[in-house]
C-alpha cells in the first residue's frame, strides 16, 4: 500500500442496493480507520444498473463488475492497492477481484456472506436472497410497502425504521433500478463459485447469527476453508451496517489492530 496515511477503503453493496443504503456506516467506519491511518479515505461505488448508475445495464456475470470497476478506479488514478469492505453481491465482486488481481487489493471485509460451494450445505439464504429480492420487484405492492418488506427481511435491531424507510423510498424514486438490472445482477449472483483456495489479501469476515437471509454458517464454512478470521453479531439482521453501525466499524478497527494474530472468534 502507499503508506497508511493514503489508504482508501472501498464500499460495495449488492442486488439493488446503492451507496446511499449505507446510511451513516461510512463516517463511522472512516473515524475508526482514521485512529490508525489518519489519512485514510473511505469510497462509496455503486455497481452498473444501481445508484447513480441505474440507467446502465448490469452484467450477469461478477467478473464484469470488476472489470467495471476497475476500470472506475483507473480513471480516477487512485492509488493502489484499495481495501474492499463489502455485503450482498459486492461479497463475490471483491472475491473475485482478489482472486485475478490481488497486487490491486489489501484488505478485504466481507459482511454475511453467501456464495457457492460454502452455502451448499448451509441453507445459503432463506430463501435465496436474490430470488427473494427479485420476487419482491415483480411485485404489485407500492414502492413504500415493498420497501419495508426488504426492510424487515434485512434487519432486527433498528429503531428508526420510518426514517430508515422514508431515505430507501427517496433512492428508488431517484434511482429507480430497472427489473431487468435486478434479473441480471441475480443471474450473475446465481452464476458465481468461488475457489476453495483462499484468496491472497487478508479477509475478515463479519456475519450475524440473526440474519434472515443468508444463514450464518456459510461464514463459518468460509473461514474454517480459508483461515480468515470470523466475528459474531449474535442479534442483528442481514443487513449489519444499519443494524449495529458501530460493532462493525470497531470489529474492523480491531482486526486492524491484530491482523498479525490468525484468530478465528466464533
Amino acid at each position: 500500500m502507499g503508506g497508511a496515511s493514503s489508504s482508501i477503503w472501498l464500499l460495495l453493496r449488492g442486488l439493488s442496493r446503492e451507496s446511499g443504503h449505507w446510511g451513516a456506516f461510512p463516517q463511522l467506519l472512516v473515524d475508526e480507520i482514521r485512529q490508525r491511518e489518519p489519512g485514510a479515505r473511505v469510497l462509496m461505488l455503486d455497481l452498473p444498473g444501481n445508484g447513480v448508475r441505474h440507467r446502465e445495464s448490469s452484467p450477469s456475470r461478477v467478473r464484469q463488475f470488476v472489470d467495471v470497476l476497475r476500470a472506475d478506479l483507473a480513471r480516477e488514478g487512485l492509488e493502489q492497492p484499495i481495501n474492499l469492505l463489502t455485503m450482498s453481491l459486492g461479497n463475490m465482486v471483491a472475491v473475485d477481484w482478489a482472486y485475478h488481481h490481488p497486487e490491486e487489493i489489501g484488505r478485504v471485509v466481507m459482511i454475511n456472506p453467501s456464495m457457492r460451494p460454502f452455502g451448499l450445505n448451509y441453507r445459503p439464504a432463506r430463501p435465496l436472497h436474490f430470488l427473494a429480492l427479485l420476487a419482491l420487484s415483480l411485485s404489485r405492492r407500492g414502492l413504500r410497502q415493498r420497501e419495508a418488506r426488504v426492510l424487515r427481511m434485512t434487519t432486527r435491531l433498528l429503531h428508526s425504521r420510518e426514517a430508515v424507510l422514508d431515505a430507501w423510498v427517496g433512492l428508488q424514486q431517484d434511482h429507480p433500478v430497472t427489473l431487468g438490472n435486478i434479473a441480471r445482477q441475480w443471474l450473475a449472483g446465481l452464476r458465481y463459485k468461488a475457489k476453495l483456495a483462499r484468496p491472497v489479501p487478508p479477509i475478515l469476515l463479519l456475519c450475524s447469527r440473526s440474519d434472515g437471509l443468508v444463514d450464518w454458517h456459510c461464514s463459518k464454512a468460509i473461514s474454517r476453508a480459508w483461515g480468515a478470521p470470523l466475528r459474531l453479531h449474535t442479534r442483528a439482521g442481514h443487513d449489519l451496517p444499519l443494524d449495529d453501525a458501530p460493532w462493525v466499524a470497531q470489529a474492523v478497527g480491531e482486526w486492524l489492530d491484530h491482523m498479525e494474530r490468525p484468530e478465528v472468534n466464533i
